[in-house]
């Protein structure tokens, strides 16, 4: 059996289009002797359809759509595509997320999923119904038992404490192995560092239970903070690699399993060059699956923005991106030379706009009505709401999409302006550790200097106040990265006086991190819609 991998970019309820696009998959397979196509989770329907589901009209659309490829598919080619179909049952949600087999002449085949996620970004069950039966969703192909499972359906294994799972069952272990000749699975899996290995085990654990080769295909694309890689693959029963296919970008893929042949894409190794891949490419369908066609910045002369500037550079091209400096009382000649170097560096647009004015103007009259005095935050937050001021009203100009630059250390921290540098319509560094921003920016620097090197060693800077250092205000990012890894993706409690302040920092500004704009998710546990801790609360304040 020729199988193909058809790993595809969906766009969440472009249905005619998405229809379109696996046609034309479905056309290519067959043109490569195919005999049975595999399409990703909800590739009709597009992943993470959320509340969508609440809406009758959006899910009665894409049916038909369905029913307009089960007309289109050619003789002599099985399809399994991802779609949500409604709930046979009597009782419970309105749908199943669904592998949907299609033949041309024959009736479509519907496997619900079984698992459905509700931790960090995933709440399936909220408008989802489980499959009851996993031994219903196997089919007969060619002389062969195959069973169909859609991305959680083989997560269900014991973790690494004996006994442990997210699940109270394994479907899976309801199924007879001697009932199952092929395993296939449809996933929207999203890019975390470890998600990779995390896959290979829980294939190979799948593969090894039913002693049958398994073929794994993952949808590739971004949708709001969610960036699925790709990387499909297909492995033999003892988890020998017999096809790959590449991440972030489409593929369509064959795996002969009965040469045991399959294309074999290599994969890139290096962590920063996975994230710089993955970030580029949730830039670049935030961006058009939204409708926008540029990107400005606020550059700074700091390592942040820079990173981010090159980030939309290969999102979007240089044609595509500006970056603005706007100086002001406080900001140094260096950092105004080194953000024109960036921009001449990366062939974008440059402009400057100086906030000394209008900051001196702000300030007396806020001074004057108020009675304030002196010097303090109300001054360094002024600066910085006038920038994000003016870097929306670029937006407003020129239709352009602001990216703000904040990392995940200072937005733990709430060292951001809440409406100053916090504006924008994506944060693409908010998963970043500050120490994973300088990892990125050396990396782009790997062959050349594309970054001017005095923004990577200088230290860094907020230029808000005199003098200011970031040190001035937060702990050495050596160490409250570690402790920020370990109390947003771990969970863990404070230990000693470094933790409690952080920990103290980090609950005092939840309020700004639920108006943040949308941030792209390469950890484990991101801020944004996957962590939904509330902000009017005591229960982790007390204890500090």
């Amino acid at each position: 059996m020729r199988i193909a991998l058809a790993q595809m970019n969906a766009h969440l309820g472009d249905f005619v289009g998405n229809r379109k696009k696996i046609f034309q998959l479905v056309k290519a397979a067959k043109e490569k002797r195919a005999d049975l196509v595999v399409f990703p989770e909800a590739s009709l329907f597009g992943y993470h359809p959320m509340d969508l589901l609440e809406r009758p009209e959006a899910v009665q659309d894409q049916l038909r759509e369905l029913k307009k490829l089960e007309k289109q598919i050619p003789g002599g080619i099985r399809v399994l595509v991802g779609a949500i179909t409604e709930n046979t049952y009597k009782t419970g949600k309105p749908y199943f997320n669904s592998a949907v087999l299609l033949a041309s002449g024959r009736k479509s085949k519907v496997f619900p999923k079984h698992l459905l996620p509700a931790y960090d970004v995933f709440d399936e069950g909220r408008h989802i119904e489980p499959g009851k039966l996993m031994e219903k969703n196997i089919f007969s192909f060619k002389g062969k038992k195959i069973l169909v499972t859609v991305c959680e359906d083989i997560w269900g294994w014991d973790g690494e404490k004996p006994g442990y799972s997210k699940y109270r069952t394994n479907p899976l272990k309801f199924v007879k192995p001697s009932h199952v000749d092929l395993v296939v699975n449809l996933s929207a899996s999203p890019f975390t560092d470890i998600k990779m290995q995390n896959r290979r085990e829980v294939t190979l654990r799948t593969a090894k239970n039913f002693e049958a080769p398994l073929v794994y295909v993952n949808m590739v694309g971004a949708q709001d903070e969610l960036i699925f890689d790709g990387g499909s693959f297909a492995i033999d029963k003892r988890g020998k690699r017999l096809a790959q296919s590449v991440q972030f970008q489409e593929d369509l893929n064959i795996v002969d399993l009965l040469t045991g042949e399959g294309g074999i894409r290599e994969l890139d190794a290096s962590v920063h060059e996975q994230r710089r891949q993955a970030l580029v490419l949730g830039l670049r369908d935030f961006a058009t699956k939204t409708g926008f066609a540029s990107f400005h910045v606020g550059s700074s002369g700091g390592v942040d923005s820079a990173v981010t500037t090159c980030l939309a550079v290969d999102a979007l091209g240089p044609q595509n991106v500006t970056t603005i400096a706007l100086p002001g009382p406080f900001n140094s000649n260096l950092s105004l030379t080194l953000a024109k170097k960036l921009a001449e560096n990366l062939g974008v647009d440059f402009m400057e706009i100086p906030i000394g004015d209008i900051y001196t103007s702000m300030k007396k009259s806020f001074d004057k009505v108020t009675g304030h005095k002196g010097f303090d935050l109300v001054n360094e937050n002024m600066q910085a709401r006038i920038r994000g001021s003016l870097l929306m009203a670029y937006s407003n100009m020129q239709n352009s999409m602001l990216l703000a630059t904040s990392n995940k250390s200072e937005l733990a921290m709430g060292y951001s302006t809440l409406y100053g540098d916090m504006n924008g319509g994506l944060m693409p560094l908010g998963d970043l550790l500050k120490s994973e921003v300088f990892d990125l920016a050396r990396h782009y620097n790997k062959e050349y200097e594309l970054i001017p090197e005095k923004i990577i060693t200088r230290p860094p800077t907020a230029e808000l106040a005199p003098n200011q250092r970031d040190i001035d205000s937060l702990p050495p990012y050596e160490k409250l990265d570690l402790i920020v890894e370990r109390f947003v993706e771990g969970s863990s409690s404070p230990r000693g006086a470094l933790d409690k302040r952080v920990m103290k920092a980090l609950l005092l500004s939840e309020f700004k991190r639920w108006q943040s704009p949308p941030v792209l998710k390469v950890s484990e546990h991101a801020f944004g819609m996957g962590r939904r801790l509330p902000i009017a609360h005591v229960a982790l304040r007390r204890k500090l």
